[in-house]
């Protein structure tokens, strides 16, 4: 066990930003949890402190081997004045498993788990309470040895930091237009994919970039090996509805599994729909447009919660979807979702923790 938790509270407070002037991940609120991991000791030091720059080497390992994960959840204020915060312990029980595929040490879920609620006892004035805005949570670890030579470090450093935002996408929920990438691949089987690690994101960005200059919201990934079958949008993962049924690429060694889309896929099975996880190619989607059995395409994710897709763009094949607006199952679910995060919809599968 890390020990007791000190807190150290700043009395130079920040002043706070109005809910209709935020965006997403820009401002930082007045304190973090940070913790520290040496090899033989254990996690130690647990602490509230002011948030803040801290001192590194040049030569700690993250930098130069990329020993990191991070996880991203979301605290909000309901209309009566309740903090609450979506599925906190499941997704700190994901960054045990990133740790482990990233031969990095394990977190007590439980400790942490109660640190974070204390944080956000601290911090819940930082609580937005607009519609579509909401408290981003961000823990993540990184490995700290100041050492050159390829092997896990002996050191590492856990933080949570906290930021008010608005909408993930500037356009809010609104269909947006998606790039399929049939030259760079994110992940394969073996790799880092079902990991939520830093790498993962950074083999991202120049699909994106290409894609945002041609116009394009986010990219759609294929497969690393075949080039063919359907693995994530962006940083979520994706869903098609076809001839009345669900269908979502399986967990099958190269994708994140996300809350979201967990939550989606108990919503659609408890509404009695048909729900698949099979292997999807390109062609299939696009024999599915030509049939008119397509009807509905959208991500999932923590950050946008449902993003529907307005059209596919795949080596200039486009389909266009529902007229350019969100579908109606998409529309459903975000609604749904959504109105339990803000309980205006009773939680009937406890997924919202509140925060004394």
């Amino acid at each position: 066990m890390p020990g007791e938790l000190s807190i150290n509270l700043t009395g130079n407070l920040k002043e706070k930003p109005r809910d209709e002037k935020l965006v997403f991940g820009t401002i930082f609120t007045d304190h973090m949890f940070v913790m520290d991991y040496e090899e033989g000791k254990g996690w130690y030091n647990a602490r509230i402190e002011p948030y803040g720059p801290f001192y590194v080497e040049p030569s700690m390992m993250v930098f130069h081997y990329g020993q990191a994960i991070f996880e991203g959840m979301k605290a909000y204020r309901t209309k009566d004045g309740r903090v609450t915060v979506f599925r906190p312990r499941s997704y700190l029980e994901r960054m045990n498993r990133s740790a482990d595929r990233m031969c990095m040490p394990s977190i007590d879920v439980y400790f942490v788990h109660k640190a974070l609620k204390k944080l956000l006892s601290i911090e819940k004035d930082w609580i937005p309470s607009s519609i579509g805005s909401s408290l981003y949570i961000r823990p993540f670890i990184v490995a700290t040895d100041p050492h050159l030579g390829v092997r896990p470090s002996y050191t590492y450093r856990l933080f949570i930091i906290l930021s008010p935002v608005g909408a993930y996408y500037p356009e809010g929920f609104k269909p947006v237009k998606i790039w399929v990438e049939s030259d760079y691949v994110r992940s394969v089987k073996g790799g880092v994919g079902t990991a939520k690690t830093s790498g993962n994101y950074a083999a991202s960005i120049r699909a994106l970039f290409e894609a945002k200059k041609r116009g394009f919201t986010e990219v759609l990934w294929l497969d690393g090996v075949e080039r063919k079958y359907i693995e994530e949008v962006g940083t979520m993962n994706i869903f098609f509805k076809i001839a009345d049924r669900i269908v979502t690429p399986p967990l099958d060694g190269s994708i994140l599994g996300g809350m979201t889309r967990d939550s989606v896929i108990t919503l659609a099975n408890d509404w009695g729909m048909e729900v698949r996880e099979e292997k999807l190619a390109i062609d299939e989607i696009y024999e599915a447009s030509d049939k008119g059995t397509l009807q509905e395409i959208f991500g999932t994710g923590t950050a946008a919660v449902i993003s529907p897709v307005s059209s596919l763009n795949w080596d200039g094949k486009v389909i266009t979807l529902n007229g350019g607006h969100a579908g109606e199952t998409s529309v459903r679910l975000y609604d749904e979702i959504t109105g339990i995060q803000y309980g205006n919809i009773p939680d009937r599968f406890d997924w919202m923790e509140e925060i004394e």
